[in-house]
């Protein structure tokens, strides 16, 4: 993968504002002609330095209103049990993200729930239940400051 030049850098800054846009917004915005943009956008998706196009749907909006965040200890560390640990929580469809972190914890996960009885049936299932978790802390979110996944490019 080549080095992103300044065109690319506008174009994926302004792709993270509104993936929306046409090639030919984005080529009076940028200064570039439409065909000039649209080559780089195969370029970007090709070298999967864009991973995905996506609508971002509102938690609230589809009944999903707890939001907490998960710190996650197990028992043991060894390559077998986090990969376990790592499809387990791949296939949960509560977990919106899932981070393997360094530090006092092994895994941090976001999780989406209708409810905290909702939220209780997934800690059982996927963390109270499970042999090799040794320990989990949950933190509610009461209110989502700043959520996103834009870079500064």
């Amino acid at each position: 993968m080549q080095a992103l030049d300044e065109y690319d850098k506008k174009i994926l800054n302004q792709l993270q504002k509104n993936n929306r846009i046409t090639a030919e917004e984005l080529g009076q915005m940028i200064n570039l002609s439409t065909s000039a943009v649209q080559r780089r956008l195969k370029k970007l998706r090709d070298e999967k330095v864009i991973e995905a196009d996506i609508s971002i749907v509102s938690s609230h909006a589809i009944g999903m209103s707890i939001t907490c965040i998960v710190d996650v200890t197990l028992h043991l560390g060894n390559s077998k049990v986090v990969d376990a640990f790592k499809s387990l929580i791949e296939a949960c469809p509560e977990v919106t993200q899932c981070y393997y972190v360094t530090g006092l914890y092994d895994f941090v996960i976001i999780v989406n729930t209708k409810d905290m009885k909702h939220y209780e049936e997934f800690s059982k299932k996927y963390l109270m239940d499970n042999p090799d978790v040794k320990q989990f802390y949950t933190h509610v979110v009461m209110d989502k400051v700043k959520v996103g996944l834009g870079l500064n490019i």
